[in-house]
């Protein structure tokens, strides 16, 4: 079993910045990957960002430019820096880790990002 636990969200105005943190605990072995997603009211749940095993790094079309994610490996933590933040960036914002052969995928209770005009 894996826990993550998301800190960092708030409450921001355009053009700011926040820094999402998620720690990951128990049964980790061999992380294929980890992400961020989010999901706005009334919408599906859709990926920001996600940085695999080997490093790579992917982003949604909506946030590149603006958006970096980082791991701390020997932590097993997860950030997002976000920067120029706009009122449609915002959600709750989900951590998600896939490991194993099958890349069982777990789930963060999720952090609130608000973004005012």
């Amino acid at each position: 079993q894996v826990q993550l636990v998301e800190s960092g969200g708030g409450l921001v105005q355009t053009g700011g910045s926040l820094r999402l943190s998620c720690a990951a605990s128990g049964s980790i072995f061999s992380i294929n990957f980890m992400g961020w997603y989010r999901q706005a009211p009334g919408k599906q749940r859709e990926l920001v960002a996600i940085i695999t095993r080997g490093g790579g790094t992917h982003y949604q079309d909506s946030v590149e430019g603006r958006f970096t994610i980082s791991r701390d490996n020997a932590k097993n933590m997860v950030y997002l820096q976000m920067n120029s933040l706009k009122p449609e960036d915002t959600a709750v914002y989900y951590c998600n880790l896939g490991q194993g052969q099958g890349s069982d995928s777990y789930w963060g209770q999720g952090t609130q990002v608000t973004v005012s005009s």
